[in-house]
């Protein structure tokens, strides 16, 4: 089929995981409005490079607090790829600025005659934290954060994560959009350190309760690209997908994860293994598998 491939707009192009998308999105011949929040970071500098020799390739700067921006860059893209993220980390004031976000974006959309689907970008963080997540034999798309479990453990990374992707949800079957969400697991990749430092630490927060309870999982930002491609292209894609390469169970694995990450985690953190269950794997990905052996 040599079709031309629609337009594509990738909000926040500048994110870690966004730049991926975008480059994901170029290759298989997509034009990508690529909408960007911050100054010049790394990742700016070189989609604006990008731009200067890619003719399919336009940059946007927006405000997901300013609707109209968000629907200059939206204008004739039939997909959009949702990827929100806080450079300077996340605190309580940072979780109504992201909620917001998704909001505004979501409603340009349904704003935008030619727009498709919306594949949102989430996180396992979404959800896994709840009291006694341990009791729980599988954990998979069904579940999420419990709001208040999150704020009294001062989890605002998860709790970012989960009403801002509850907020897309609601908005997005009240306009009626066709739209997906991807819940990663802790992205890693080429630089991730430096160039996605803040997120990282962030979804680390409480890193030994995740690996006791077996739901500390890791995602090459490649593959979490690619998914996330496969997830607008694939016509039968439907609610949420987790996605994650793997579950960081054994001591062995955490300590390669912390070497990945250096310099951001400085030394291995104290896990304390409390009966024969506490490394049990309980997230699931059949939606996932299904996904990608389908689009194979």
């Amino acid at each position: 089929m040599d079709h031309e491939k629609p337009a594509a707009c990738v909000l926040d192009a500048s994110t870690y995981v966004g730049f991926w998308i975008l480059k994901g999105l170029l290759n298989r011949g997509y034009t990508v409005h690529a909408a960007i929040q911050m100054k010049e970071t790394d990742i700016v500098k070189k989609i604006k490079e990008m731009e200067r020799v890619e003719e399919r390739l336009s940059v946007f700067s927006v405000d997901i607090l300013d609707y109209h921006s968000i629907l200059v860059a939206l204008k004739g893209c039939s997909a959009l790829f949702c990827c929100l993220d806080c450079p300077d980390g996340y605190d309580d004031l940072i979780v109504d600025l992201e909620v917001r976000g998704a909001i505004n974006v979501v409603e340009a959309c349904a704003q935008t005659d030619s727009m498709q689907k919306i594949v949102f970008t989430s996180s396992l963080t979404a959800a896994i934290w709840r009291e006694n997540i341990c009791s729980q034999t599988d954990v998979d798309e069904r579940f999420w954060s419990d709001q208040d479990f999150c704020r009294k453990m001062k989890l605002w990374y998860a709790l970012a994560k989960t009403l801002s992707e509850q907020a897309a949800w609601a908005l997005a079957m009240d306009r009626m959009l066709n739209m997906v969400s991807v819940n990663a697991g802790l992205v890693v990749g080429p630089a991730v350190a430096q160039q996605n430092p803040c997120s990282t630490v962030s979804y680390l927060k409480g890193a030994a309760e995740m690996f006791e309870n077996g739901v500390l999982a890791v995602v090459d930002v490649k593959f979490l690209a690619d998914v996330h491609i496969r997830a607008f292209e694939d016509s039968s894609t439907i609610g949420r997908y987790f996605c994650f390469n793997q579950i960081v169970h054994t001591e062995e694995e955490a300590v390669k994860l912390v070497e990945t990450l250096s310099p951001l985690l400085s030394s291995q953190p104290k896990y304390e293994c409390q009966g024969s269950e506490a490394y049990a794997e309980r997230l699931r990905t059949k939606k996932l598998n299904k996904l990608v052996e389908g689009t194979a």
